[in-house]
């Protein structure tokens, strides 16, 4: 029995709640983790899960032996990088993510810029929006916009981004240009699916429940807003270039909420920070700064 190899199917076994989804996640039959776990419990001669139906929970010796697992394999991780030079010069493969719409913008020409500065560094750059689990995922760091709300994560700011509502000067025209909260009341809106209810967003709570139009994209939603379709709730760099452009126009500008935080994230979990990952926030925490003092 590989012992490391158990302990790694464990730590997922425990993450994912299940053998199965913990099988698929590794990619191996259920069967395989099946028999993997129970050579462990054997080894030990104690058991460590228990099996209701699809779900597994640990027991109390279970409990223990993960946490002495993660301490372990994050260990037996530290040598290896320590080994392969991880901590001496800036290399190996770094995993980043950011939002689709931020990340093509900014986060791309930093990260050109950096691969340009450090050649035994290799990007794997993640758009999507939505919240990655950085350790689940196996992510290096993740650019995120909003209040933070995991404090396992280490947070490095790097600016900040306007909440803003803006609508086409058509719309405006044929409906009216609200003045005061109050004056949202009728108004249509488009909302993108990925972003924060309206009561939540900052403008007050009048905003309709149902908008008349629901798009899972930023880019869409600014692109029916420009169409004339009603008012949308974006963040500020999303909408900049239609604003300067003079196809959107920010309303209720003097109300709007307070921005929210940009920042790079990364896990604490490590005693020894790798240089690639230093190297990266030394490297990209200025230019970001500079860009989104720019906007």
């Amino acid at each position: 029995m590989d012992r490391l190899e158990a302990m790694s199917l464990l730590v997922t076994v425990a993450e994912a709640g299940s053998l199965s989804a913990a099988g698929r996640r590794l990619g191996i039959p259920l069967s395989s983790v099946s028999r993997k776990i129970a050579d462990l419990e054997a080894h030990l001669g104690t058991r460590l899960l228990v099996r209701a139906g699809r779900k597994a929970s640990l027991t109390d010796a279970g409990s223990a032996y993960l946490v002495a697992c993660r301490r372990i394999l994050e260990d037996v991780t530290e040598a290896e990088r320590a080994a392969a030079g991880e901590y001496l010069t800036p290399s190996g493969e770094l995993v980043v993510t950011a939002p689709l719409v931020f990340g093509r913008l900014h986060m791309l020409p930093v990260v050109l810029d950096f691969l340009a500065t450090f050649p035994k560094v290799d990007v794997r750059l993640s758009l999507i929006d939505r919240r990655v689990q950085l350790v689940e995922e196996h992510v290096d760091l993740a650019l995120r916009i909003g209040p933070l709300v995991d404090n396992a994560l280490v947070a490095l700011k790097v600016g900040t981004m306007r909440r803003v509502l803006v609508a086409s000067p058509d719309y405006l025209a044929r409906r009216g240009t609200p003045r005061e909260i109050g004056d949202l009341d009728g108004h249509d809106w488009v909302d993108d699916s990925g972003m924060r209810l309206p009561q939540d967003w900052g403008f007050g709570q009048t905003a309709p429940a149902r908008p008349r139009l629901v798009i899972n994209t930023a880019e869409a939603t600014l692109d029916a807003a420009i169409a004339g379709m009603g008012l949308a709730r974006v963040l500020y760099y999303q909408a900049v270039g239609a604003i300067r452009a003079g196809t959107l126009a920010l309303v209720l500008e003097e109300l709007e909420p307070d921005p929210w935080p940009v920042s790079l994230l990364y896990t604490a979990g490590q005693r020894l920070l790798p240089l690639k990952v230093r190297a990266f926030l030394d490297f990209t925490g200025p230019a970001l700064r500079k860009r989104l003092a720019g906007l």
